[in-house]
């Protein structure tokens, strides 16, 4: 049977001329190259819509925290254009009574740790109910799982209680223990390891010697990174914006950087532009930390997501 060829663009370009090629290399893409294929205008409006969509409300505490509170009180609803009080605003929020840097360096202590804590101990739980096999094991995993369907506030009570028989409270232990491991972890790392780590790295590592712990820190550790990298990244940005348990444990004296901006306003009268300032201040952080780490973050949670 002869063997028919394809002919190339360049050559249907020559024969026939330039629109014949760029419709043959239409075809070509809908007929298997499409992920060679460049995305159209529809795909980048739609992007560019959503990208407006979700960087809106911060640009619209910028515009607030640019302005004064006067001109907000007349149009709530301010310019697409800044006002010229952005810098002022934020020298009022650094000149507070509120301890702001005494409130950053307590979000980034606990925002640094509870990162640290809950990936090592949630990636050391995912690779003993992953690769491992005791009894009880699944049961111990439903029974961690079907924590994270209990209401936060439900255990604020007894465990205030708990930290005022320790003495915790006001201190920064009182927000840092109870998140050294979560649920939503543990559950994640069990299930990553699960498709990610074979089973022969690990018997390969057994039979060179490696005890059980040097097995999970030379083998797990390594093959966990993606997952972890995104839980760890999570993990911070839940931890720095929390605001309702250090609200209760920490008070006005040694607060957080979400405590410290609800601080900001009065008993009869609320300052918009200082609150909003406040707000982009503290959340400058968390865009930095996008903005450096985004590539591993996306990357995690697309190896994440698929297995094999």
């Amino acid at each position: 049977m002869a063997r028919t060829t394809t002919p190339s663009l360049p050559m249907v370009e020559q024969i026939a001329g330039k629109g014949a090629a760029r419709a043959a290399a239409r075809r070509r893409d809908g007929a298997g190259m499409g992920a060679n294929r460049r995305p159209g205008w529809v795909t980048y409006a739609l992007m560019g819509l959503i990208l407006a969509i979700s960087a809106y409300p911060l640009y619209y505490a910028f515009l607030l925290a640019s302005s004064d509170a006067q001109t907000i009180a007349q149009n709530p609803i301010p310019s697409l254009i800044p006002g010229g009080n952005f810098v002022e605003n934020i020298q009022r929020v650094l000149a507070s009574d509120i301890n702001f840097w005494v409130a950053f360096r307590n979000s980034l202590i606990i925002a640094v740790l509870s990162a640290v804590s809950v990936v090592f101990f949630s990636t050391l739980a995912g690779f003993s109910f992953s690769k491992l096999r005791f009894r009880g094991r699944g049961p111990l995993l439903v029974f961690v799982i079907a924590t994270m369907a209990v209401p936060t506030q439900l255990g604020v009570v007894p465990m205030f209680i708990v930290m005022a028989e320790l003495g915790w409270v006001g201190q920064l232990q009182a927000v840092i223990v109870p998140g050294l491991v979560t649920a939503f972890g543990v559950f994640w790392m069990t299930q990553y390891l699960e498709s990610a780590l074979p089973y022969e790295l690990i018997e390969a590592a057994r039979v060179d010697g490696c005890s059980m712990i040097r097995t999970f820190w030379h083998v797990a550790i390594p093959a966990s990174r993606p997952a972890a990298a995104m839980l760890g990244l999570f993990t911070f940005v839940a931890s720095w914006t929390n605001f309702f348990w250090p609200f209760i444990v920490l008070g006005p004296s040694n607060p957080t950087l979400p405590v410290a901006v609800q601080l900001l306003q009065a008993s009869y009268f609320k300052d918009m532009s200082l609150i909003m300032a406040g707000v982009v201040v503290s959340t400058i952080p968390l865009i930095l930390v996008f903005v450096f780490v985004g590539r591993q973050l996306v990357s995690g949670i697309m190896q994440g997501a698929v297995k094999g």
